[in-house]
């Protein structure tokens, strides 16, 4: 008989239900009945809650998708699952097949035609689940008393690490993680410095992931020890990161921070940046009605490069390899007013970078790189509008009934007057408006052109001085070249011969 045999872990660090025990026990399980495995369905870091169909490493095979094989072996029952539902409705599947299941908990191959059988299956998957909601009752338990507390519980935010005194031991406090702290950070500092409006939440993950930057959740493996996932990067993670309230470095429950007895939010770290940063950077990565997107491409040349014909943005064409061109494919794609655009131009792309980076370095490759910073000003105003905020909760609180004891009357009336007082004292306080500041960087944009990574990056200073190009599908006179360059402060096209 060929088993696919089936392990599971909750936890990898869990010495229990290790690996090499759960195999062991199976192995020796389905040679007692005879049997082979023939294949190892695993699933690490699953909860026995999980439905055994949707599981990454055994659902396949229950779905029929990953070939024959005459039955399931586990180490025991709770391994398949910790839902009876879920365990019963996988026996009763497997054994409507024609399948064999086996357990090292149990002699020999389950028969489900037995009472005996039928009843110690049933009997073990609901103890497996009476397991189950204890363990889940200690862990809301434990995760209610933290939070009042006002201790960490779930994994931490990126950009922050937890500290343990020794292995295994509670968190003792929260520290920024300086390596994710300035990825992060430099993210910030690019979007709320940009003024093109192509450094975007999805361009600077699509950035991360060309340079192999560790998603958040692959950084978090680097800190503990774990495997990494390769897991990418995306719009959304870098915009809930960017926004959340975690970077202000407090403690944070269902998306919002906690609530401490004082009426305001319970820090629990250092904040990556202050309250005015934030504000800025959700004004700056709210969704915008813009005419076309930001390029996530690698290409010099992806976005500022237009026909000459139609006006159409240039796209990459042809095979790859050396005969890649950049050229106008808007007719073909059915664009109804690129119709006339007979011949469409096009150009090799290194002939076409190559000319661009002549022109931009001849005109602009002496001067010195000036470094946009976005100072956040004093602050003051966003952190008035927190306290307001607070202020508002406790009264909505209030009129709801909540601080109606004496002692609570008390308590309210301290925090309400300290929120108004530190109020008042910040409108008093002169406030420095936030925004941008040049500063220099003692390096020529030639420097900086050469420094670049890749030419996704050299894109982004064409960007900063507007550079834009159209391609002719042939010259337009006598001594006039196919392609025009045109940047920053440029009062007339700059023809370059080809």
């Amino acid at each position: 008989m060929c088993f696919v045999a089936s392990r599971r872990l909750s936890r990898s660090t869990d010495s229990t239900s290790s690996p090499e025990r759960q195999a062991n026990q199976i192995i020796d399980a389905v040679s007692r009945v005879g049997g082979h495995i023939i294949a190892w369905a695993d699933d690490w870091e699953v909860s026995g809650a999980t439905d055994p169909m949707t599981r990454k490493g055994l659902g396949p095979w229950l779905q029929g998708k990953m070939g024959p094989y005459d039955g399931l072996a586990a180490a025991s029952v709770d391994r398949a699952g910790r839902n009876v539902r879920d365990v019963l409705n996988t026996q009763d599947m497997l054994t409507k097949q024609g399948r064999k299941i086996v357990t090292a908990d149990h002699e020999g191959v389950w028969d489900f035609s037995n009472v005996n059988d039928e009843n110690e299956w049933m009997l073990k998957a609901w103890g497996s689940q009476l397991e189950l909601r204890a363990i889940q009752k200690r862990n809301r338990d434990e995760t209610l008393r933290a939070r009042e507390a006002g201790q960490p519980k779930q994994r931490p935010s990126y950009g922050y690490m937890y500290v343990r005194l020794f292995a295994g031991s509670k968190v003792d406090h929260v520290e920024i993680d300086p390596v994710g702290a300035e990825i992060i950070r430099t993210v910030a500092e690019r979007i709320l410095a940009d003024e093109t409006g192509k450094i975007t939440c999805a361009t600077e993950a699509a950035r991360l992931n060309r340079e192999g930057v560790p998603s958040p959740g692959d950084r978090r493996a680097q800190l503990y020890g774990r495997e990494q996932k390769g897991s990418l990067w995306t719009l959304k993670t870098v915009k809930l990161i960017l926004t959340s309230e975690a970077a202000l470095g407090y403690l944070m429950h269902d998306g919002a921070p906690v609530v401490g007895q004082e009426g305001q939010p319970v820090r629990i770290a250092d904040p990556l940046w202050d309250h005015a940063t934030r504000e800025a950077l959700i004004k700056a990565t709210a969704i915008k009605r813009v005419p076309s997107r930001a390029p996530k491409g690698t290409r010099l040349l992806s976005g500022i490069a237009f026909c000459g014909t139609c006006g159409m943005r240039l796209y990459v064409a042809g095979r790859k390899g050396p005969v890649m061109a950049y050229g106008c494919t808007a007719r073909v794609r059915g664009i109804a007013t690129s119709q006339h655009c007979k011949p469409a131009p096009g150009m090799y792309i290194n002939v076409l970078d190559e000319a661009v980076t002549q022109w931009f370095l001849g005109r602009f490759g002496q001067a010195e790189v000036m470094r946009k910073v976005y100072d956040p000003g004093t602050g003051y105003a966003a952190r008035i509008a927190e306290l307001g905020k607070n202020r508002t909760r406790l009264r909505a609180d209030r009129q709801a009934g909540l601080y109606d004891s004496p002692a609570d009357t008390e308590w309210y009336q301290a925090s309400y007057t300290r929120l108004g007082q530190e109020i008042t004292e910040l409108q008093a306080l002169p406030e420095r408006a936030p925004g941008m500041r040049m500063m220099p960087t003692g390096i020529t944009v030639t420097q900086q052109w050469e420094q670049a990574a890749d030419h996704a990056a050299r894109r982004e200073i064409l960007n900063q001085y507007d550079v834009r190009v159209v391609l002719h599908p042939r010259r337009r006179g006598e001594g006039a070249s196919r392609y025009e360059i045109t940047g920053i402060n440029s009062e007339e096209w700059f023809p370059v011969e080809p």
